[in-house]
């Protein structure tokens, strides 16, 4: 139960060190799954490379929520990336017709995506399949990786653990594992690790976390641009928010702690199930604003203070249905979320910080 000092932590301890070890049982067998299929569709069109298998951390797998992982499938032949030069309207559509009004700019964490901002490319970037009056078109490498992955499921004779399924624009396959089903959304990314995103303006001034050393070792990792929309580019910064989580507590502080039980509450009681509205990139926004604005080490010492700062910043995010991108902080990453499942979510939060009492698992 609940105590001033040490909190729910040995309550809640257990079963976090519980879910650890079973999400690196299901990450394992996802990286051998992902590995084999990678390996035969980049043996099959040169533009998308094989993911590697690591034994430590893979910056290509995300796991979201224990039975929901996003893995980016870099591609290849693409380099020396620049912002685009200048602003152009474009009038076509994937049908290849031509639009009387232009499309819509791209907003918050898109943009588009020119070959001619590369300085290298292979000659394939430039084919009519993933090409539109020199735009490389997302919706377009989709459809031609879409199938790619259909025909490796195959071709890997992976038809009885692995799955496509149909009812999305994105590709999503189901992966049987030892423990259960879990889901996998494969998303093609142009990986850029020598630039920072001229649309991530970070960190504003005045701020004391992180420093300007840590500022400066996380933009050298530059970002990378997911295929996830029908004709914008969405910007992607895993591997930053990687470093940052990974340095967090070099002073001896119990930030990651509290994201691991914040992780763990989340699954468990405030928003379970598959698919949630609520994933564990939220929970890492909600703690990444929460540093910055408790910057000192002797805010993070005791864990039950520091884990009700967070869960009462991510109740008042989610009453709001409202959570800023870290780097991009013009965009809200609850834009899209349904509306009655981020309510029934704060309806719980809201009940638990009236007595927030963990019992032992």
């Amino acid at each position: 139960l609940w105590s001033p000092t040490a909190g729910p932590v040995c309550s809640i301890l257990m079963p976090v060190d519980e879910r650890r070890q079973q999400v690196s049982q299901i990450v394992e067998e996802v990286q051998r799954v992902v590995h084999h299929l990678t390996a035969e569709i980049s043996h099959q069109d040169i533009r998308f490379q094989t993911v590697p298998y690591s034994d430590t951390y893979n910056g290509n797998i995300k796991v979201l929520a224990p039975s929901q992982f996003l893995v980016t499938i870099p591609v290849k032949g693409l380099a020396g990336y620049r912002e685009a030069r200048e602003q152009r309207w474009r009038y076509y559509t994937l049908q290849g017709t031509r639009l009387s009004c232009p499309l819509q700019d791209p907003e918050g964490l898109q943009q588009w995506l020119e070959v001619e901002q590369f300085m290298k490319s292979l000659w394939q970037w430039h084919e009519a399949d993933v090409n539109i009056e020199g735009d490389i078109v997302p919706a377009k490498v989709v459809q031609v990786f879409r199938k790619l992955v259909e025909n490796a499921i195959g071709t890997c004779h992976l038809s009885g653990k692995v799955s496509m399924l149909t009812h999305h624009s994105a590709v999503w396959v189901a992966v049987e594992t030892a423990i259960g089903q879990v889901e996998l959304e494969l998303v093609p990314a142009v990986e850029i690790p020598t630039a920072w995103s001229a649309k991530a303006r970070w960190p504003p001034c005045l701020r004391r976390w992180p420093s300007r050393q840590r500022v400066e070792c996380i933009k050298s990792f530059g970002f990378a641009l997911l295929a996830c929309s029908h004709y914008h580019w969405q910007l992607s910064f895993l591997q930053a928010e990687q470093v940052l989580l990974e340095q967090l507590d070099e002073d001896g502080g119990c930030r990651r702690k509290c994201l691991r039980a914040l992780r763990q509450m989340k699954e468990d009681v405030w928003c379970p199930g598959r698919r949630p509205v609520i994933t564990s990139h939220h929970l890492q926004t909600v703690l990444f604003w929460t540093c910055e604005k408790y910057p000192r080490p002797k805010d993070w010492r005791v864990f039950s203070k520091a884990f009700l700062r967070l869960v009462r910043k991510l109740h008042k995010c989610v009453s709001q249905h409202f959570l800023k991108h870290y780097f991009v902080r013009k965009s809200n990453l609850l834009r899209f979320a349904n509306s009655g499942d981020l309510d029934a979510v704060a309806q719980r939060l809201a009940l638990f910080l009236k007595n927030p009492q963990i019992s032992p698992p």
